[in-house]
Formats: C-alpha cells, sequence, structure tokens
C-alpha cells in the first residue's frame, strides 16, 4: 500500500550554529522487541527524548496534526539533538514518522547530508516502505548536485544496490556524473566497484562497463602523474 506520507521538498540554507546546552543523559526508548542496538556511546538529549514521545503521541492521536507538531516542536531543537531524535525514529522502525521529519532534519544542512539520506533508504527498504525512495532522489536532484568527494556517498550507493533500487541507483549515477565524478573530483575505487556490481546484479551490463572503464582511465591518470 503506497504511503501517504507528503511530498519531500528541500532547501538547503546557510547552515547556523547554536550555542544552546542540553543536559545529556544516557537511554533506551521503550522496550527493544525488534529493534537495532542502540550504538556505542549514543546519547539522547532530554529534549530530543521529549520530542520523539510528543511525536509518537501525536501520530497516535491525531496523526492530522504531526505537520504542525513537527515546526512546533522541532524548532526549538538544535541539530544535534534533531539528527539524534531522527536516527531513534529510525531505529524504532518508525520511518513513517521519520520520513516526516527528514526534511527538517535536511534543512538544518547546507548541502544535502547524503548520509542521513542512506539510514533513510535502507530503513524504508527493510520495513517495506521503498516507494517513497524515488522520491527522496526526486529531491536531490532538485538541488543539482552531490557531493562527489564526501565519503557518505559510499554509504548512499550501497543503501539503494544493496535495497535493489534499480532506477534510484541510475539516477544516482547519473547525478554523481552531472555533479563532476571522474572529472572534477576523483573516482573513489570502492563507490566504483559498488556500482559496477550493483549495475551487473541489475543487468545493467553497459552501464557496468563504463563505470569500469571511467576507473580505469581515472587509473591511468594517476599512474600517468607518478
Amino acid at each position: 500500500m503506497a504511503s501517504s506520507v507528503p511530498s519531500l521538498n528541500f532547501t538547503f540554507p546557510p547552515l547556523t550554529s547554536s550555542t544552546t546546552n542540553s543536559t545529556r543523559i544516557s537511554v533506551r526508548c521503550g522496550p527493544r522487541s525488534n529493534r537495532g542496538p542502540l550504538l556505542k556511546g549514543r546519547i539522547l538529549s532530554i529534549e530530543a527524548i521529549q520530542a520523539i514521545q510528543a511525536l509518537k503521541r501525536t501520530q497516535r492521536m491525531d496523526p492530522t496534526q504531526i505537520q504542525p507538531h513537527i515546526s512546533k516542536t522541532l524548532n526549538r531543537l538544535i541539530k544535534a539533538d534533531l539528527i539524534a531524535a531522527f536516527k531513534e525514529l529510525l531505529r524504532q522502525d518508525l520511518c513513517e514518522l521519520a520520513l516526516k521529519v527528514f526534511p527538517a532534519v535536511q534543512l538544518e544542512c547546507d548541502v544535502p547530508d547524503l548520509g542521513l539520506y542512506a539510514d533513510m533508504i535502507l530503513a524504508l527498504t527493510r520495513t517495506g516502505l521503498d516507494e517513497n525512495v524515488d522520491e527522496l532522489i526526486d529531491d536531490l536532484e532538485k538541488v543539482g548536485e552531490i557531493r562527489c568527494d564526501d565519503k557518505e556517498l559510499v554509504r548512499l550507493v550501497r543503501a539503494l544496490v544493496e535495497g535493489e533500487q534499480v532506477e534510484s541507483t541510475v539516477r544516482v549515477y547519473e547525478l554523481m556524473k552531472k555533479s563532476g565524478w571522474g572529472t572534477t573530483y576523483g573516482i573513489d575505487e570502492y563507490v566504483a566497484k559498488v556500482l559496477r556490481r550493483g549495475f551487473k546484479r541489475f543487468g545493467k551490463e553497459q552501464m557496468a562497463d563504463e563505470v569500469d572503464q571511467q576507473l580505469q582511465r581515472s587509473s591511468q591518470l594517476i599512474l600517468g602523474k607518478h
């Protein structure tokens, strides 16, 4: 069944900083059930815990008030707490709620955070909500380019390949080339290998060969410089 999550549309204003100090405590939110474990050293502030609880309560009692509540609640959080709350929603497999929070998280970034996109995509494919993945890629394309030298690009590509997101993988690859992958930016060998294997798995032999050729040209240029 298709998700009723509204369309995601991001703009990326300059990143602002906050000097708000938060008291932080270690926490486990709710019963463990089938959730993933808390990451070692991971902590949630009191503000983040309260935001998560308030969002879950609103979702349960009156889902029509989620968007107004997100605007009211999340605007009070500093960036670190906002991201921590978002990741905790993913850990609890509350993906539809996390997807509604995701635009607010990305608005705190001056450029798209590809690592958070990867986290969202992995959670969506894990919980059977992968019909929303293309919508996330739509928003990346609207931005026009991505950071091809960002190590989080590896995570994004792997998330798409592992989630069997064929069309979205192709679209991200085209966006990478548009953003200067292999021209302005050097080709990361690991990213190239993940893409090549993914395209072969998807039956995209021509694209796999193209990636392989790009990697060979890049390697030759590096050797030529030495």
